[in-house]
């Protein structure tokens, strides 16, 4: 029963949550987190480089220990560390640890002034005023906590994108193993590529004697067989992902695909169009009375109602269907556009690899330039940078530059936006850099008019190029800042300042709402990762993905653009 990435990181997250609670050495802690990170974010299964007798202390800031303990997870699902250390902290105080502004020191104040062990105890305890008698819990730090906790508990369970990703990649890999299987594809809310998954669809054509129904419900990771039949079978894996599997004919592939990837509003719409035609659209095919005209692909079902073909990320009834009859769909941005990424970190501050290495990546991928922006002094937890550290970091960026012709390294930060609106480092500095990033990172909780007017009041600074993560929320953990999102796309596309679509998995923010009314509002725009790490780096495709699917193409990327145009375009 091989555990998959993201089973191993959570499981070196929960240890670090828990290692953290008991104040145990900061080194060990960043050890397990870096660890859950490397492994969260490897392109390939732990558990087949395990397989193949692989040496995981290859693997970036994976030593013999914890390669020892990967195993382990991978052979057995279980991490023998953890279990001892539930004994001594409870297990579900992980759990309370990812709501915002609960960090391991509040956390063990919960713990052991109330006994507050969950949600439910931690609710009660806000509901009933038992907070506010702790240090440093006053009414609003309380009204926050429940805000929370209503966000994190309303409606069904869905997964990151990224995540969803991660589980999916081997499950995939398995059937298409499966002696007889010609196609295996996953649909729904995944193929459109959604910031969340709800569920996975996967569809599959096969030979007549192959087994991969019965097969299928015997993948390792399954914990709950729900049903299982010739054409469908339903599972729930350990993780708690529900996944659906179709066998369909080939004559019928296309039409399934179609159907099962969705929105439901776009396919009602096709379907609308199809019956004023006199035909009839269903998970089988395209249908004029009982004969099937079309099917096999969805190109071909496409054709059959006069549609050009649409791209999963545009439906979701938003436009698509009316651009589509009149020839206006647009010519998506696509990951090979992007030319650079203007927004990532080093060991700096928070990140865990060196400038060289960063750059060097950033390389390799193909890029013509990457920006660093370490964090700026106000954000103490991420040991940002002073001026005096900052300039240091410029010079070292100059020297790097002075060895490559055919890439650059642009300097930046990522600086506080403060209370007030003002940035955190003087102009002195700002203006010596070539790209400025401005980012809220506290005082989150502030009413909508003040959010507001410290963000338009940051655009005065002409030396700000890019409004970093603009809403501030963390998928499934943190709502968006309450923020008059439409007078900050005006003040932006008025004051030149672009706006960021942060590719990283955990933010995806703007998301695709967002990102589509920015730029109808006239926003520069700029699809940026966020990378703390040279892998961090691969997380352009969720970005490009959001931008896709708010209609973006390549030229209205800033940084999809060749070096000159881009510092053109950012100038203010």
């Amino acid at each position: 029963m091989a555990a998959d990435n993201a089973e191993i990181a959570e499981l070196f997250n929960r240890y670090a949550d828990l290692l953290e609670i008991q104040d145990a050495n900061p080194f060990r802690v960043r050890a397990y987190r870096n660890a859950a990170r490397v492994v969260g974010a490897s392109s390939r299964a732990v558990s087949e480089l395990v397989a193949e007798g692989r040496d995981l202390d290859e693997l970036p800031g994976i030593g013999k220990d914890l390669a020892t303990k990967i195993e382990v997870i991978v052979h057995t699902g279980r991490l023998p560390q953890l279990e001892q250390l539930e004994k001594q902290v409870p297990g579900s105080l992980s759990d309370l640890m990812r709501l915002p502004g609960l960090g391991p020191k509040r956390v063990k104040l919960l713990y052991r002034e109330l006994d507050i062990r969950s949600h439910e105890d931690l609710q009660r305890a806000a509901r009933s005023g038992q907070l506010t008698a702790l240090p440093g819990f006053g009414e609003k730090t309380a009204a926050r906590i429940l805000a929370s906790l209503e966000h994190h508990s309303t409606g069904p369970q869905r997964f990151k994108l990224a995540d969803a990703e991660q589980i999916a990649s081997p499950l995939l890999k398995y059937l298409q193993g499966i002696h007889g299987v010609k196609r295996v594809e996953v649909a729904g809310s995944f193929r459109r590529r959604c910031a969340t998954v709800g569920d996975l669809d996967i569809l599959v054509t096969a030979t007549r004697d192959s087994q991969v129904m019965a097969k299928f419900v015997k993948y390792d990771a399954v914990a709950e067989v729900l049903s299982q039949g010739a054409t469908r079978s339903t599972v729930k894996l350990r993780n708690g992902i529900q996944v659906d599997l179709r066998l369909m004919p080939e004559v019928s592939y296309g039409a399934a695909l179609y159907y099962f990837t969705g929105s439901k509003a776009h396919n009602i719409a096709v379907r609308k169009l199809a019956a004023d035609k006199g035909l009839k659209i269903n998970e089988y095919g395209v249908y004029r009375g009982p004969r099937r005209i079309a099917g096999r692909t969805e190109q071909e079902l496409f054709s059959a109602v006069g549609l050009p073909f649409i791209p999963p990320e545009l439906r979701e009834a938003r436009g698509e269907i009316e651009a589509a009859r009149a020839g206006k769909l647009p010519a998506l941005i696509e990951l090979k556009d992007m030319c650079g990424d203007l927004h990532a970190h080093t060991n700096a501050t928070d990140g865990h690899d060196t400038l060289a290495a960063m750059a060097e990546a950033a390389r390799a991928r193909g890029y013509q330039y990457l920006a660093i922006t370490d964090h700026s002094k106000h954000l103490t937890v991420a040991r940002g940078l002073n001026a005096k550290q900052l300039f240091a970091q410029i010079r070292a960026i100059d020297k790097l530059n002075a060895k490559s012709r055919d890439f650059r390294v642009l300097k930046g930060t990522e600086v506080d936006i403060l209370e007030d609106g003002s940035l955190d480092l003087p102009d002195a500095v700002l203006k010596e850099l070539d790209v400025v990033v401005a980012a809220v990172h506290y005082q989150l909780e502030l009413p909508v008019a003040k959010q507001t007017s410290r963000i338009l009041k940051s655009f005065d600074n002409r030396y700000l190029h890019i409004l970093a993560h603009p809403t501030t929320r963390l998928i499934n953990t943190r709502p968006e800042i309450a923020a008059d999102m439409s007078k900050i796309y005006a003040a932006a596309a008025a004051a030149g300042v672009a706006l960021e679509i942060n590719a990283n998995p955990e933010r995806l923010d703007l998301d695709d709402i967002h990102t589509r009314a920015a730029h109808e509002a006239g926003c520069k725009l700029v699809i940026s990762t966020d990378a703390h790490s040279t892998s961090g780096l691969n997380d352009m495709r969720f970005g490009v993905d959001q931008a896709r699917r708010a209609w973006l193409e390549a030229g209205e990327v800033l940084n999809s653009l060749l070096l000159m145009g881009l510092l053109q375009k950012l100038s203010r």
